[in-house]
């Protein structure tokens, strides 16, 4: 039989290289990560220049868990020869282009990181009692499948598109994930729509507002939500982004966080107060004068359908307190609707023995198993697929080495990294 690995993990997103980071040091442990992609990349068509992360720096791939490990991203700094750029820059929130390169710096060190591999298929041998990752080289199509005793699936998020929008993709139509991408499409275009109001929403409107100037263009900017409102982030709020918040979470009946989740959008879907002050402050100075400010921003928006219209897109919107229908008529439309989690195709010979819930997600259990049929004695572990089972958390980079240190601990059999008892001064639940 082929080498047997302890975990194999589908998908090289920030929490499998969480994981993949944490697991190097533990000599015992035999591990292989595979990614389609040729190298790292996260959020590449949202780089914008002067974009920051929403979580501090601390909140890097390992330093939560273990800040004395050498994948950190002081030890990064370190080695980049930036450690004096960095203390006199006195940046708490980094740039997400530095946060990417990071991750690149880790991914590109570590062996067990395997780029430019497709993973096809994720099987259960019942005869040998494990799991076979059936992956192909994307280039040659060079087949390969590895042995493990168990998967973990790190294939993070989709973009969303709202229906109306499915059969408009293209060049004048996109997601935001493909907003740098995209530049060129929107040359010429005389009137840009945004929509949605979540951070990326903010940052690609601000993005077209200061290029205003050069391109002539008008912006903008719809919401279904009932205000441009800010992300939450007092520090007792981002609590909710704890350890400790996650086990009260896991109390609550599967009904009760079902209706809690969607209640505490401020918590991870909003915009970024300072993001939202810098487009304020774009358009105060755009007003003196009283020179016409070339921006619509508009809450309470829903975009019920779309057509095209000549060069442009049609628009059929209505206000959801005012109850009132009206047309937009435009050129471009960038859809910051946010992602999704989905079931991967790779998955489909597991679907058979996988526990899913009447909703048709995965159970998810304390240690990140996913619930299977008691015939299979391996493990298949998720990252960020689990909001509706972990809480707000989930998608959250803050909490990504605790989860990664979890999975670790559930593999290796032992707690080969130790977990805090106590994360948060809020008291969530009656014990």
């Amino acid at each position: 039989m082929s080498h047997v690995h302890d975990l194999v993990g589908v998908g090289i997103g920030p929490f499998n290289l969480s994981l993949a980071a944490l697991a190097e040091p533990v000599d015992d442990l035999s591990v292989a990560f595979l990614e389609s992609k040729p190298e790292f990349s996260w959020h590449h068509g949202l780089l914008i220049e002067g974009t920051t992360l929403q979580v501090p720096f601390l909140a890097d791939l390992v330093t939560l868990i273990d800040p004395t490990s050498r994948w950190s991203f002081l030890s990064y700094l370190a080695a980049q020869e930036r450690l004096f750029p960095f203390y006199f820059a006195e940046n708490f929130h980094i740039s997400r282009r530095e946060y990417d390169h990071y991750c690149r710096w880790v991914a590109d060190s570590l062996p067990s990181c395997r780029f430019g591999r497709r993973v096809t298929a994720v099987r259960w041998d019942a005869g040998d009692e494990l799991f076979h990752v059936e992956s192909e080289d994307v280039r040659t199509a060079e087949r390969e499948t590895l042995i493990a005793r168990n998967v973990v699936l790190g294939v993070g998020t989709e973009p969303t598109v709202p229906e109306p929008m499915r059969g408009l993709l293209g060049e004048d139509v996109f997601h935001a994930s493909e907003y740098l991408d995209r530049q060129e499409s929107l040359r010429g275009a005389e009137d840009v729509t945004v929509i949605g109001s979540g951070q990326s929403g903010a940052e690609v409107a601000l993005d077209l507002m200061r290029a205003q100037e050069s391109a002539g263009w008008r912006v903008r900017w719809l919401t279904r939500s009932q205000a441009f409102a800010p992300m939450e982030y007092s520090k007792l709020g981002l609590e909710h982004f704890t350890p400790d918040y996650t086990r009260y979470f896991r109390s609550l009946p599967q009904e009760t966080r079902d209706r809690v989740v969607p209640a505490q959008w401020q918590l991870y879907k909003a915009s970024s107060a300072a993001t939202l002050a810098a487009i304020h402050e774009v358009l105060y100075e755009r007003s003196v004068g009283q020179q016409e400010v070339a921006v619509d921003l508009m809450p309470n928006v829903a975009v019920t359908g779309a057509q095209r219209a000549g060069d442009g897109v049609e628009l059929a919107c209505r206000h959801t307190e005012q109850e009132r229908d009206f047309t937009v008529r435009t050129d471009r439309v960038v859809l910051a609707t946010g992602y999704s989690a989905n079931q991967p195709p790779c998955l489909e010979p597991l679907s058979d023995v996988v526990d899913w819930d009447a909703r048709g997600r995965y159970q998810v259990g304390d240690d990140y198993g996913v619930a299977l049929d008691p015939s299979v004695t391996g493990g298949l572990y998720v990252q960020n697929a689990e909001m509706h089972s972990h809480g707000v958390g989930a998608p959250d980079l803050g909490l990504g080495a605790h989860r990664a240190a979890v999975i670790v601990n559930a593999v290796s059999g032992r707690d080969q990294y130790s977990l805090p008892k106590r994360s948060a001064f809020t008291t969530f639940g009656v014990a």
